[in-house]
C-alpha cells in the first residue's frame, strides 16, 4: 500500500499501480488532480485514488496505515517541514521506507551564483535547498535512518542548451542524461539533487 505525496499529476503513482496492491495520491492542486484521474480512468487502474490534500496540515491517515510513501521534489516546497516527515512516519508500516528526492545547494555552479549575488534556488517556489549533510540530519534527527543517498543527475549552468537539444534530437538529448548521470555518480557533490530511501528506526 503506497502513498504518493505531492503527485502532481500522477505519473509516479499510475506507473507503480500494477506493482502495488492499492495506491493513493495526494496533491493540492486540483487541476493536476483532475488529469491524473482521467488518465487511471482511461488506462483502466483500479487500484489507485487521488484526493486533494494540504501537506502543510496533519495528514488524515491512521497509524502504520502505508508500505512505501513516496515524496519526491516536495519537501523543498513546504514550510512545515518538521511535522510532514513526522506525519509520514506516524503513517508509515513498520519496516516501512519514505523515497525522497531534494536539491542539492552545495555544487559548483550553484555556489557560483550565490558568490555574485544570484538565487541559486533551482525554483523560485523552494523554501530550503540541501547539502548532503543537512539531507541527512533532516531525517535522522527525526527517526528515520538512512539506506540509500545516491545523486539524480549533474548540475550544469547549460542545461537550457541541453533541453534545446532535446528538441533537436531525443536520441542526443538520452545520450547527454546518461553522461551528466554518469559524472554526478563520479562527483556527487556536484548533483542537481539527491534521492534518499530511508526506513523508519525500530
Amino acid at each position: 500500500i503506497v502513498l504518493d505525496l505531492g503527485c502532481n499529476n500522477g505519473q509516479h503513482s499510475l506507473k507503480i499501480a500494477g506493482y502495488c496492491r492499492k495506491v493513493i495520491g495526494v496533491d493540492f492542486d486540483k487541476k493536476q488532480l483532475a488529469i491524473a484521474r482521467n488518465m487511471a480512468q482511461d488506462r483502466q487502474i483500479k487500484n489507485i485514488k487521488f484526493i486533494s490534500g494540504n501537506l502543510e496540515k496533519k495528514l488524515k491517515f491512521p497509524d502504520k496505515s502505508f508500505s512505501k510513501v513516496i515524496f519526491l521534489d516536495v519537501l523543498e516546497h513546504l514550510i512545515k517541514r518538521r511535522q510532514i516527515l513526522l506525519e509520514i512516519k506516524r503513517i508509515l508500516k513498520p519496516h516501512g521506507l519514505i523515497f525522497v528526492a531534494i536539491p542539492n545547494n552545495q555544487s559548483s555552479w550553484k555556489k557560483l551564483q550565490r558568490s555574485v549575488g544570484i538565487n541559486s534556488f533551482a525554483d523560485p517556489d523552494h523554501k530550503i535547498e540541501y547539502s548532503p549533510i543537512a539531507a541527512k540530519k533532516q531525517l535522522t534527527n527525526l527517526g528515520f535512518k538512512i539506506l540509500s543517498f545516491q545523486p539524480v543527475t549533474f548540475d550544469t549552468p547549460w542545461v537550457g542548451f541541453f533541453d534545446l537539444l532535446g528538441g533537436l534530437s531525443l536520441s542526443l538529448y538520452s545520450r547527454i542524461a546518461k553522461i551528466k548521470k554518469a559524472k554526478a555518480k563520479l562527483y556527487p557533490d556536484e548533483s542537481t539533487g539527491f534521492r534518499i530511501i530511508a526506513g523508519v528506526i525500530q
